[in-house]
């Protein structure tokens, strides 16, 4: 064309390209910096030549450890947008060209060979944007610190980092007047811990004083893990970590210090009840100092399988007891078993539970986050993807170093969940007033149909009648089960009368069916069965999820224990059971099955007030 024929011609055009063609045919005897941009160049002019968006008019962001764990991720998430020139930097230059060819990406991908203590040459080569440090880890930093957020002040470039170490995050701030005479934003932590947990806070003191503060967080065992992050946990196993108590700051012992919590959203399927550790994060030290009211504060991480995760605690506490060396060296080895032993639901979560004071009045509450899937994995990564997409739209930080508490809102997690398999709730304190299914449901109660909640809300006593289909056991050895627990047996149309009588603590339920009757009392579960259901029949106690789903409460069997004793799992009893409603008439559909024997009995029906 003749536009094209024009640049052609344009002599400054044609001798860029030549120098940097015979850059390219001199590799072997060129630096990797000048090579690499000459590419972003000549990549920029051939565009230019054929109508292209120019590679100099794109965000060009350096990532250091980009083709690791949360650096590809990261690139994974930003690949969609096609204004971005992404330097994929690592110590191995064709690792980094090996995964900027394994992703599809709009942005352009340019893989350099870097190792961070020359980043300073980087900058001046490249020319970036921003610079994102992912690679850690960043507790055993050496030599200077804060070379790398040094190094991009120097060259007026922004930086944020991936940082979950809680002094490097806390002491960015002394770069504050810098980075602002620099005209950059210099942002610490730019992760779920302190990110997402500072915005999760923020929502959860917009109407009570908060003073005390637990969190954690539980991978999928299938997340994967970077032996980068297992040095840097290991590395504080059994040494000081530094937190408030009783508003004063404190010392504890990493990995030392443990609690149990579920991770349960209301209306879905929560998590097994799992094991957490005491963790050196940023939160521990940036929260209290953007929350005053804060006197008390924890945050743990419950990886799995457990197992392996209780040996590192008992190695910790061993360090800690007998004052052994770190534990460091031993990294290599927990990060090859923990990346082998992958089994169970590949399902994460988070929480944040605090207590605090309301109108006067003790109250709590809790944040709870389940990702299901691949999706979890992404999580920790998002607080940066979310600062650049608002960049790319012309919102940038203000300029400044400091942790990056302050950087994001719920609000902004939310746009990037959608389309994810990733959801949160909150659970606030009970009364003494409401009944038992809304204690373990909260707010979700309210999400049941209308004659679900008529069943359910009542904590008087009552009868409800109606109707059922009545499938046996298929075998002798189930229709002996059903006998033991008083199931009906007999199969065929049933007339059904269920009466419901609640005391302080619980709900008896008494089923009748045609003169067959069994009972079975129903708890809001505790300890290892929080957030769950308990029904007993007689000796056996199992732990039901109740899950909304489409407009149906499911019920889930989670756990269950024989005299109190836990059974395994793989031999608990399942079957679809579930509650609806159909043409404003409560419906119910019960299957109990049982590993190894099939079903011990099924029935459906309707029922109403009576």
């Amino acid at each position: 064309s003749s536009t094209s024929a024009g640049f052609y011609r344009n002599a400054a055009f044609r001798q860029g390209v030549g120098r940097r063609l015979a850059c390219f045919r001199r590799r072997h005897s060129s630096d990797a910096y000048g090579c690499d941009n000459c590419l972003i160049s000549l990549t920029s002019k051939v565009g230019t030549l054929f109508g292209h968006q120019q590679a100099a008019d794109l965000l060009k962001i350096l990532i250091l450890g980009g083709y690791g764990v949360f650096g590809g991720r990261l690139v994974e998430l930003l690949s969609d947008l096609s204004e971005l020139t992404l330097l994929i930097c690592g110590r191995s230059e064709k690792k980094a060209a090996a995964y900027c060819r394994s992703v599809s990406s709009k942005a352009m991908l340019v893989p350099v060979g870097l190792d961070r203590g020359d980043v300073a040459n980087a900058l001046d080569n490249f020319t970036p944007d921003l610079v994102v440090d992912a690679s850690g880890p960043f507790q055993k930093y050496h030599g200077d610190t804060y070379g790398v957020v040094k190094a991009c002040i120097s060259a007026r470039t922004h930086y944020l980092d991936f940082s979950d170490s809680a002094d490097f995050v806390f002491g960015v701030s002394q770069f504050d007047a810098a980075a602002k005479a620099a005209g950059v934003a210099v942002l610490s932590g730019v992760s779920s811990f302190p990110v997402l947990t500072a915005a999760v806070l923020r929502e959860l003191s917009s109407d009570m004083t908060v003073t005390t503060v637990k969190g954690g967080i539980a991978p999928s065992p299938y997340a994967g893990i970077g032996l980068n992050v297992m040095r840097a946990v290991v590395s504080y196993a059994g040494g000081p970590v530094k937190l408030v108590r009783e508003g004063r700051y404190a010392q504890a012992r990493g990995l030392c210090e443990t609690m149990r919590y579920t991770v349960a959203p209301p209306g879905r399927l929560l998590l097994r009840s799992t094991h957490f550790s005491l963790v050196d994060v940023p939160d521990l030290r940036v929260l209290p100092a953007e929350f005053p009211s804060i006197t008390d504060i924890w945050m743990g991480a419950g990886p799995v399988p457990e197992i392996l995760h209780r040996m590192l605690n008992i190695l910790a506490r061993m360090r800690a007891r007998f004052g052994l060396p770190s534990l460091e060296p031993l990294s290599p080895l927990f990060y090859r078993v923990l990346n082998l032993m992958k089994f169970g639901d590949h399902r994460g979560g988070m929480f944040v539970h605090v207590e605090g004071v309301k109108d006067g009045r003790t109250c709590e509450k809790s944040w709870h986050l389940l990702a299901e899937g691949d999706d979890g994995p992404y999580i920790p990564s998002m607080a940066v993807e979310a600062i650049v997409r608002k960049w790319v739209k012309g919102e940038t930080p203000a300029p400044g170093a400091r942790p990056a508490t302050k950087a994001l809102e719920l609000s902004d997690y939310d746009a990037l969940f959608q389309g994810r398999d990733i959801t949160w709730g909150i659970r606030t304190s009970t009364e003494d007033s409401q009944s038992l299914y809304q204690k373990i449901l909260g707010d979700a109660f309210n999400m049941l149909p209308p004659q679900i909640q008529a069943l359910h809300r009542e904590r008087d006593a009552r009868i409800w009648g109606g109707e059922a289909e009545v499938e046996g056991g298929e075998n002798l050895i189930s229709r002996l089960v059903a006998t033991l627990f008083g199931f009906p047996r007999k199969a065929g149309h049933a007339n059904v009368k269920v009466e419901f009588c609640p005391d302080e603590t619980g709900e008896m339920w008494e089923r009748n069916f045609n003169g067959k009757i069994f009972r079975s009392y129903q708890t809001a579960g505790t300890g290892k069965y929080a957030h769950l259901l308990t029904e007993r029949f007689g000796a056996v106690t199992v732990g039901l999820a109740l899950v909304i789903k489409n407009d149906e409460l499911h019920l889930v069997p989670r756990r269950w224990t024989l005299l109190g004793f836990p059974l395994p799992i793989f031999l608990l009893p399942n079957g679809a059971s579930f509650e609806c409603e159909q043409d404003g008439v409560f419906n119910f559909n019960v299957t109990i099955k049982a590993p190894l024997i099939g079903r011990v009995v099924a029935y459906r029906g309707w029922l109403k007030p009576v």
